[in-house]
């Protein structure tokens, strides 16, 4: 009998395949201020055992069949309900799609609208998931610059004639406008309408993206882009990851028409997990409202401990962002300051963040900067945690005056 080798699939990989992530869980860091979690202890999770009972009682013979493509459709109903009472946007049931997060819709609006070297416009800093996806369909992902509303009108409409004269296609403007990941800002209303106003005169839709929406702890909210569009020319996803659980997976999609059909034709997997829906949609039905707003109590404490930790420990040897909601600070060090090489150090001494570059359409820039997230920790472990980041700075002597 010949000798028998093992065989190899090398030759036959997808030639675009992204590179391979590392093996195994994460390492988080004592100070884990480099994922965008939740609050452990305000998981709902009495409640959502509850609302999962009650739905199991009710509705489980259901599961011998498969889900509604969609997605459950009483769960698609309190959507429909809940864009229309905070977000102005009236959509039916039918024109909402559930997915796995919000990651999973924006990984299909990339699916049906890019051809690789078509243009996508982005903030000049980023959440790195989207910019992720994006790099997968080979899109030509553009930063347009911002100041602290946000997407500067005349840049991006510079940007977009910019590349139409290239000869190139662009095919959407994606944005993150309310508590902006990772920078922070939230869009003011004026400034919503001129970036819509841009869309229209270019032709170049937006992909707004609203997950961090509910998690607000001061100020006034701010109406969404697709209630401002009267042109179909506003796609829209959030989810539920932030409000309830990332573990949950469960966000969703509008779009128009159009758009909507396409995109439930890429969508894998089918329905969503009717076991997740079934407990989303009971506990929302009657507990969720205030379930936000005590979670909000609580990462409103968050915040401030680090914005304080920031004065106390960075003074004027850096700047950082003021958000009004969500769960990220964006850290920008004097020019010169490496927090790529500064990572290492920073972990060995129980810090985690998430350098700039991550962030980055072209990858490289913001080396110094980081994105720092408050909603793990203790308010104590932040303080913790911060003064940790300042001293390995100083032991590195790149934290100025």
């Amino acid at each position: 009998m010949a000798e028998s080798t093992a065989f190899s699939y090398e030759d036959l990989f997808a030639d675009d395949l992204p590179d391979s992530p590392p093996r195994g869980a994460p390492v988080r860091q004592k100070y884990d201020f480099a994922v965008a979690y939740p609050a452990p202890e305000t998981l709902p999770l009495d409640g959502l055992v509850d609302a999962l009972r009650d739905g199991l009682r009710e509705e489980g013979s259901d599961f011998a069949v498969y889900p509604h493509p969609q997605g459950y459709p009483p769960l698609r109903e309190y959507v429909a309900g809940k864009l229309a009472r905070e977000r102005g946007i009236d959509v039916s049931a039918d024109e909402i799609v559930l997915a796995d997060g919000s990651s999973q819709p924006i990984h299909m609006l990339a699916e049906v609208l890019l051809d690789p070297g078509d243009v996508v416009f982005t903030e000049h800093f980023v959440y790195s998931g989207t910019l992720s996806t994006l790099r997968r369909f080979g899109a030509d992902i553009r930063g347009v610059a911002c100041d602290d509303d946000g997407m500067l009108p005349d840049a991006l409409k510079d940007a977009i004639e910019g590349a139409q004269a290239e000869g190139k296609s662009p095919k959407m403007v994606y944005t993150i406008p309310t508590f902006h990941n990772p920078l922070g800002f939230t869009m003011p209303l004026e400034r919503r309408k001129q970036v819509l106003d841009v869309a229209y005169a270019t032709g170049v839709p937006i992909l707004e993206d609203d997950c961090y929406v509910d998690l607000r702890y001061e100020g006034e909210d701010v109406t969404s882009f697709h209630s401002l569009d009267d042109c179909g020319m506003v796609m829209y996803v959030a989810s539920f990851s932030k409000i309830i659980a990332p573990g949950m997976r469960m966000g969703y999609l509008t779009a128009p028409a159009q758009v909507l059909d396409k995109a439930r034709s890429v969508k894998s997997g089918g329905g969503v997990n009717q076991f997740a829906a079934l407990a989303v949609h009971r506990y929302a039905m009657g507990d969720l409202d205030e379930h936000i707003d005590e979670a909000n109590d609580l990462l409103r404490v968050k915040r401030d401990a680090m914005l304080a930790a920031l004065g106390e420990n960075f003074g004027s040897a850096a700047k950082w962002s003021q958000p009004e909601g969500a769960l990220f600070i964006w850290l920008e060090m004097p020019e010169g300051v490496d927090l790529v090489d500064a990572l290492p150090a920073a972990n060995e001494a129980g810090v985690g963040y998430l350098p700039g570059p991550g962030f980055a359409p072209d990858g490289v820039s913001g080396r110094n900067c980081a994105r720092l997230c408050f909603g793990y920790n203790t308010p104590e472990e932040i303080h913790e945690g911060i003064a940790g980041l300042a001293r390995v700075l100083e032991d590195l002597g790149v934290m100025g005056d």
